[in-house]
């Protein structure tokens, strides 16, 4: 797997296909694997003619793991994502980021919006301004000895996730901790680079996918049906939604 260093910083990424660029970027405790490889995202957008490029966040997957909470603010993080773009001289693509991933993005269309053609906000909405959604109880179910040993029932869900994925889970708790800062409204409502909000319809941590669709200028929201915040990622109502917004901004 191809690698390159933002900094000190090693991260691992993929690079496939040939057409206009799209950038992924998967959510917490995922990787580029788990989160559009496995869901077929990457040969989806292959098949509509993209090049598709993705990393492993910092801390998870084959990239580096860090263990101090201010490696994985979200501005740090995202300067992994313009670091990639610059490695691969790429001046402007198409991202989405899910969940985390989504935060990452939405920062980068406030603050660097000439490098990017649109931005899709996947498994995420309005906890990107309000918070609530995971937070320290994750971070402590990770560091726990055991799954046996949380009680918290989020907290669960995200241990298993990350024992499933084999990942660094005190890395993660590190992330957790300091990935946590909120855009404002204000903030949001500055975004002036297409954007998609695309959130299931049962997700319990995204936040309301219209709440903030109404703040960003032109905004479009795609509902996912039926899914929560795990089972959206790979939903064929996500994927056909993406693509379709992706040729229209041709």
């Amino acid at each position: 797997m191809p690698s390159f260093h933002n900094g000190a910083v090693e991260i691992a990424y993929l690079d496939e296909g040939e057409g206009d660029p799209i950038l992924l970027v998967h959510g917490f405790a995922s990787t580029k694997n788990v989160n559009w490889i496995y869901p077929t995202w990457v040969s989806e957008l292959r098949k509509s003619g993209r090049r598709v490029i993705a990393l492993d966040n910092r801390g998870h997957g084959e990239s580096e793991k860090l263990y101090d909470p201010a490696d994985y603010s979200i501005p740090m993080m995202a300067s992994d994502v313009v670091a990639l773009l610059d490695h691969l001289d790429i001046a402007r693509a198409d991202v989405m980021g899910y969940s985390l991933g989504g935060r990452m993005t939405a920062w980068l269309g406030l603050h660097e919006p000439e490098r990017l053609r649109s931005a899709i906000l996947g498994g995420i909405g309005m906890a990107m301004i309000e918070g609530g959604g995971p937070g320290e109880n994750v971070a402590q179910a990770l560091e726990a000895d055991s799954l046996d040993a949380v009680s918290d029932p989020v907290g669960r869900t995200f241990r298993a996730f990350a024992d499933q994925t084999r990942s660094d889970r005190h890395a993660l708790a590190a992330c957790m901790r300091g990935s946590r800062g909120l855009m404002s409204r204000e903030e949001v409502s500055a975004i002036r680079v297409p954007v998609l909000v695309a959130v299931g319809t049962a997700d319990e941590v995204a936040g309301s996918a219209h709440g903030l669709g109404a703040l960003i200028p032109g905004a479009e929201v795609l509902d996912i049906p039926n899914r929560d915040h795990m089972r959206a990622v790979g939903d064929k109502v996500y994927k056909a939604g993406v693509v379709d917004f992706l040729s229209r901004r041709a």
